[in-house]
């Protein structure tokens, strides 16, 4: 059975967007109903979504959304990534201005169905939430990649980017407490890696060659890739990869020196999100790979 997914991604600065889009475009059990993507140049973001929907073949809904944080200062003003893009087939015309009304207007006409996927800062989902305040209790769950919950493992910084990035629409998105909000944070992702020479060989199917293309960007300025996002796509459709435990997520957006941060509250009653305790690489690289055999 297909899952339904809406993906909201800030594809073109770290690679692992475009590693999990990929993934969603390659997998059978995935119905990808559209695409937003988020923060500076969201258009060119969309250019470089549309070069992989093309390879796949399909004809997917893409729309750029919003280019700046709701109140802060913008950190990711650049997709530098799509700097290869001519390299590649792509749309450039897209929708204006329409990335939250078609969110919504999506879900609303697939109630409970619909899993929304989001990899990238939380601009655009903290503004559908706002605008439509029942959209989170129409959805069949959420899945994101955000934060920092401090299991016990090495992870970049104690604030992570897309928590941090619009740190009002993140407490905004989770203060919504939506029904099944999976969350798994860089303290887990980070311990699921693979450096550019290992990644150039399992790049041999035709959708993974633009991915590969786009990542020359990223090793410039870093030799390793970590699966921050395909690691929260592959968990949709394979339970077993990471362990979750249920609670309550706040996220600071007053406090000085802690605004983005995200505090994990495990076993609180009134909370709805459950949050990546742990993770099964093996499993997470054998679901990742497995759409790509032919």
């Amino acid at each position: 059975m297909q899952q339904k997914i809406l993906l909201d991604t800030d594809i073109g600065s770290d690679i692992d967007d475009a590693v999990a889009l990929a993934y969603l475009l390659a997998n059978p059990k995935c119905e990808l109903m559209g695409i937003t993507t988020v923060t500076g140049e969201s258009t060119k973001r969309a250019m470089m979504a549309s070069a992989l929907c093309k390879i796949a073949g399909k004809y997917i809904p893409i729309y750029p959304g919003i280019e700046r944080p709701l109140i802060r200062e913008q950190l990711q003003t650049k997709a530098q990534q799509a700097k290869v893009l001519d390299k590649w087939d792509h749309e450039t015309k897209f929708p204006k201005g329409e990335a939250i009304e078609f969110l919504r207007k999506t879900i609303r006409g697939h109630p409970h169905e619909i899993t929304l996927l989001t990899i990238g800062p939380l601009t655009n989902i903290g503004l559908l939430f706002s605008i439509d305040p029942e959209i989170p209790f129409l959805l069949k769950g959420i899945y994101t990649m955000a934060g920092n919950f401090n299991m016990e493992a090495e992870a970049y910084s104690d604030v992570e980017w897309n928590a941090e990035g619009d740190f009002h629409a993140s407490h905004i998105t989770y203060y919504a407490n939506a029904k099944n909000h999976h969350s798994i944070g860089i303290d887990i992702t980070s311990r699921v890696t693979m450096n550019s020479d290992e990644f150039a060989e399992i790049c041999n199917h035709d959708l993974l060659k633009p991915v590969l293309d786009f990542s020359q960007v990223w090793f410039e300025e870093w030799d390793a890739i970590t699966f921050h996002d395909p690691l929260v796509t592959a968990s949709i459709f394979n339970n077993s990869i990471c362990k979750f435990e249920k609670g309550q997520v706040v996220v600071d957006f007053e406090k000085e020196n802690k605004k983005g941060f995200t505090h994990w509250y495990p076993g609180k009653k009134e909370g709805n999100h459950l949050v990546a305790v742990d993770v099964n690489k093996e499993k997470f690289f054998e679901e990742y790979l497995s759409v790509f055999e032919k």
